[in-house]
């Protein structure tokens, strides 16, 4: 397996510059993977984007002193849950955690700043976890399709309700523009 310190030393190399001046760092499909967010993550505390898409990392953490993040891309790696965003949340502007193994949603009530979650194709089936979005007052995006709770709808139209019902602020699910039922504050 690849360390965060082996792979943020191929980032340098690959880029031609030190990752301190870097806002965006992509350490993604990287071969051998990384299985896990190791303490030299600390060494990326400063970006506004960090992608660490495509590996095998299986929890998320050690992101504390990350003062700056705004958009977090975990897809396509064997994460279950969501716990350990706590210390971003203050600055956490999207989330991208599709194609995982996300059953539970626990730790989410935290992202209040949180405008975008993509969080299709995991393994969300329980109406009481998807509710735990309702706590993330911010979003406004969300992907969902490819989880067992958004499959046996008869249309789109019934998925698209029970999801709105829920989260009447979403203007946009699994990419499609939604018509709010609630009129904007501005109106």
């Amino acid at each position: 397996m690849t360390s965060c310190k082996d792979a943020i030393k191929q980032w340098e190399v690959k880029n031609g510059k030190p990752v301190a001046e870097a806002e965006c760092v992509k350490l993604c499909f990287l071969m051998p993977p990384l299985n896990k967010m190791d303490p030299a993550l600390k060494e990326l505390a400063h970006v506004e984007q960090l992608a660490l898409s495509t590996n095998q990392i299986e929890k998320i953490a050690n992101l504390n002193g990350f003062k700056n993040l705004k958009i977090l891309s975990l897809g396509r790696n064997n994460i279950k849950s969501l716990a350990g965003l706590e210390q971003v949340a203050d600055t956490l502007e999207q989330l991208w955690c599709s194609y995982c193994k996300i059953e539970k949603l626990k730790g989410v009530n935290c992202l209040k700043k949180v405008k975008t979650l993509y969080i299709s194709n995991n393994m969300v089936k329980d109406w009481k976890e998807f509710d735990q979005l309702k706590d993330m007052t911010s979003l406004v995006e969300l992907t969902f399709n490819g989880n067992p709770l958004a499959e046996g709808f008869a249309t789109i139209e019934e998925y698209q309700k029970a999801i709105q019902d829920r989260l009447p602020k979403l203007k946009k699910l699994d990419g499609i523009p939604l018509v709010s039922a609630e009129p904007d504050e501005e109106e």
